[in-house]
């Protein structure tokens, strides 16, 4: 399910001219010697000397919708509010961006307000915990840090009441719904693949789920992060983790296992799955509870299998070109992800679920 980007009067030729405007120097009055530019799938990002600027793309899909000037706004307060207990001092606020009196653009003027953009403190890009297993630079210290973080969100978590049987249903609805788009021919990801890791993921649901709903009986169910990877983690003392999902609460409603998982699956893919052995040890020192592994195993699995969809679906914004081979090949390689652990689910003998640290 791809975004839309509305081209009405508000969201087509005046978005081009608001990035156009935010592009330039003059624009802000922070010193810097010039303004860094990265486009994601949702939003335009503006980096300028110590701030960064997010303005949200105009776009609606099946999950979101930031359609209209009065929605973005809704987000932005609500990524500013979310963010801020586990990353404190970074995200500053909410800033308009408005139409001054001879009909041009200012950044928090006093015209009335076109959009408006989340502003923040920028992080160094070296100590992020992606860039820190990149350039093999992630100590033991900051990692046990990050665990820690982590582990406290969790308990001081608000609770969600969740029936067991809803719990395991949302998980056979997902599978589902990564199958038939992992199975679009025009992603060319090999059909065999796509449906092995299905069906070992719906026979654990229909083997082992009562692990699954053990873990709502038993109230595990929280409101996390909900988009807990690498590149959202900053590991300075003590360690920020931002981009908390603003825009569905239901995405930030999980086990804590499911989202240690997913950080720690994100991370084996970066060729550090000693990550998940410290995250996972971390947690159930503090709070006393052990997921088996089974149970992390089929959720690392999961999310793996919904990072290769989403990978795949930016394939419909961009048909070819190094682009469309890059998210095809990323795709692909969480695919691989996925079935890995979805086969070790059954092995005889299943390989080490984590890294040691001393290896």
């Amino acid at each position: 399910m791809t975004s839309r980007l509305f081209a009405d009067p508000e969201c087509g030729p005046a978005l081009a001219a608001k990035v156009a405007f935010l592009k330039r120097r003059d624009t802000y009055a922070e010193v810097a010697e010039g303004v860094e530019v990265v486009e994601t799938h949702m939003s335009w990002v503006f980096l300028v000397g110590e701030r960064v600027y997010k303005l949200k793309k105009p776009v609606r899909t099946g999950f979101l919708d930031f359609s209209t000037p009065a929605a973005r706004r809704r987000n932005c307060e609500a990524e500013v509010r979310l963010n801020r207990r586990l990353a404190p001092g970074v995200y500053l606020g909410v800033v308009p961006l408005t139409r001054a009196a001879d009909g041009g653009l200012a950044l928090g003027g006093e015209g009335p307000a076109v959009d408006w953009l989340v502003r923040m403190r920028r992080l160094p890009r070296e100590r992020m915990l992606d860039e820190a297993i990149r350039r093999r630079r992630l100590g033991e210290a900051e990692l046990c840090a990050l665990a820690g973080a982590l582990a406290a969100f969790y308990r001081a978590a608000p609770r969600v009441a969740v029936t067991p049987v809803a719990y395991r249903a949302r998980f056979k609805a997902g599978i589902g719904a990564n199958r038939r788009a992992l199975a679009t021919p025009a992603y060319g990801l090999p059909a065999a693949l796509v449906r092995e890791t299905a069906e070992r993921q719906l026979r654990f649901l229909a083997e082992r789920g009562g692990l699954l709903e053990v873990r709502a009986r038993e109230g595990r169910i929280v409101e996390g992060h909900g988009d807990l990877r690498p590149e959202h983690v900053c590991l300075t003392e003590p360690p920020l983790i931002i981009d908390r999902l603003e825009f569905r609460r239901d995405f930030r409603l999980l086990d804590p296992a499911e989202e240690l998982a997913f950080l720690a699956m994100e991370c084996e893919a970066l060729g550090a799955a000693v990550v998940g052995r410290v995250l996972f040890a971390t947690y159930t020192e503090r709070l006393g509870d052990a997921p088996p592994a089974p149970l992390i195993r089929f959720y690392m699995s999961h999310r793996a299998a919904l990072r290769a969809k989403l990978a795949a679906w930016h394939l419909d914004d961009r048909r070819g070109g190094a682009e469309a081979a890059l998210w095809r090949d990323r795709a692909a390689a969480y695919l691989r992800l996925a079935a890995g652990h979805a086969r070790a689910l059954f092995a005889r003998r299943a390989p080490p679920l984590f890294e040691q640290l001393d290896e």
